[in-house]
């Protein structure tokens, strides 16, 4: 064999490699391309779905922390499922995937246990409706307007705010306040009075004052009592009942109500103590 038969040889085994791989690449970018595609198409029409599903809802005026709660779960589950779809389109088989993923699945939920439960949490509070979106709850050590309720967390806006992301687990196993849930709420306010005060003049005058701020109300009335005593005078407790609206406005306007009616004609609060000082006699 000579010298210009083994180049022949050699050229056409790399001709037949070459149009093998080109055969093989070509193929799989096309799977490539069709991946991304579904893909793409898929995004789309799990949004389209979740949407139509939430519209749905809405229709039926379902309540927004079960709104958001569904179209989380159904987003989740679909996405999932595409995927499964699309490695099946490679040829993995889903079978064999399926048993990854929950062995894969099992070994995750133990080494993140807290997760799994912050999702069992997150399935209790919207089964038991402890607050919703939109309440001003105290949960977690935050305290705060409920803006969404999801899978694993729940997002709280503080006062100052600040959004504060609490997971479900920590809410569901701690105590829970829920300031929106009843209709009206009490407002803690107190006033300190002089000792030689009359202080019976102080509790009308106060009654009366307290209960002409706007968005205090009539039904249960202002109460104003004597809460305690100090070195100063009687401390009385000051106590309007607003809707949960106005709670601030009402603390507010109140204790500028009390220093307005305990300034002018009531003794300044001054404290005092009687010190007793006794010589001792000579030997």
């Amino acid at each position: 064999m000579d010298d210009t038969t083994i180049v022949n040889v050699g050229t056409e085994k790399i001709n037949a490699l070459w149009a093998t791989v080109s055969q093989y690449a070509f193929a799989f970018g096309i799977k490539i391309l069709a991946a991304i595609a579904f893909w793409v198409i898929g995004r789309w029409l799990i949004g389209f779905a979740v949407g139509m599903v939430q519209k749905s809802l809405e229709r039926q005026k379902v309540d927004p922390t079960v709104l958001r709660y569904v179209g989380s779960f159904i987003t989740v589950t679909l996405n999932i499922l595409l995927v499964v779809g699309i490695l099946g389109f490679f040829g993995i088989q889903t079978t064999s995937l399926a048993a990854l993923i929950a062995a894969v699945g099992l070994a995750i939920g133990m080494a993140w246990s807290g997760l799994l439960a912050n999702l069992a949490a997150g399935g209790f509070i919207i089964v038991l409706r402890p607050f919703k979106v939109g309440d001003f709850i105290c949960a977690g050590g935050v305290t705060g307007t409920v803006k969404e309720i999801g899978l694993f967390t729940t997002a709280i806006n503080t006062p100052d705010n600040v959004l504060t992301m609490v997971g479900n687990n920590k809410i569901f196993s701690d105590n829970i306040q829920n300031f929106t849930h009843n209709p009206f709420r009490r407002v803690e306010l107190k006033a300190q009075l002089s000792g030689a005060a009359d202080y019976q003049a102080a509790i009308a005058l106060l009654r009366q004052r307290v209960a002409a701020i706007p968005n205090v109300l009539g039904e249960p009335p202002v109460d104003v009592e004597i809460l305690e005593f100090n070195l100063v005078g009687p401390v009385l407790a000051v106590r309007p009942y607003c809707h949960n609206d106005h709670y601030w406005q009402v603390y507010f306007d109140t204790n500028k109500v009390i220093k307005d009616a305990l300034g002018a004609d009531f003794p300044a609060p001054m404290p005092a103590q009687t010190v007793i000082v006794q010589q001792a006699g000579g030997a």
